[in-house]
């Protein structure tokens, strides 16, 4: 998968895309990733990428031109461009699986105020938000994106059960989990993970997935039978 970003602070990506996961992904050519500065497609002195708002306002706009001129440059036939801002759809386990059957992503990273609105209308294919809560830019969102959906690449997790059989992935939270020792301090594990009975211990998930979901994320339960 190649995934571009488009920012105005690649400074960020450094790190935490450069490790673990992600980093044995990109060694491995299972991700082509490449942080790209929206600056770079700006043609004035000062590199203007922002404006004030029509009709006034606080805050600046980041401008279309810059926008327009680097996703045309990068995309092709097969790229989905994503805008990264809080009036897009949330994004959840179920979108990142979609996401990882692309062969191309574009993420648009924002800042400022917000977006031209021909940005939204008229350049990209969907908008996500990662919550209900404000960032500073859209850097980190886009990080946890891109972390997202490699994670569900084939290959990249060496077991690929394990993306399937975690949190959200069935719409619920994970169940659960033990290691050794058996018992830690007088807390022990349930007897039924240790009776080797695959049945009872499946049940045995499934329904410690239901109750934790039931008290900490009851809204995951809708659709839920």
């Amino acid at each position: 998968m190649k995934i571009d970003v488009l920012t105005l602070f690649p400074g960020m990506f450094a790190g935490p895309l450069d490790e673990s996961i992600v980093k044995r992904a990109r060694d491995a050519g299972k991700l082509d990733l490449r942080i790209h500065n929206l600056r770079d497609y700006t043609h004035d002195r000062h590199r203007t990428v922002d404006d004030r708002p029509f009709g006034g306002g606080p805050g600046m706009l980041l401008k279309p031109e810059p926008l327009f001129e680097a996703v045309e440059q990068l995309k092709t036939a097969t790229t989905r461009v994503i805008l990264l801002g809080p009036a897009g759809r949330k994004f959840t386990q179920a979108i990142a699986r979609e996401l990882a059957g692309q062969e191309h992503l574009l993420l648009i990273s924002g800042s400022y105020e917000g977006y031209d609105e021909r940005i939204r209308t008229a350049l990209v294919h969907d908008e996500l938000s990662i919550g209900d809560y404000v960032l500073t830019n859209g850097a980190l969102p886009a990080m946890i994106i891109v972390d997202c959906v490699t994670r569900l690449l084939p290959g990249v997790l060496g077991d690929d059960e394990s993306a399937t059989d975690e949190s959200f992935s069935h719409g619920l939270l994970e169940y659960p989990h033990y290691t050794r020792p058996a018992e830690f301090r007088g807390m022990k594990v349930p007897d039924v993970l240790l009776s080797g009975n695959h049945a009872e211990i499946e049940k045995w998930r499934r329904e410690q997935a239901m109750q934790r979901t039931r008290e900490r994320r009851p809204d995951l339960l809708d659709g839920q039978k």
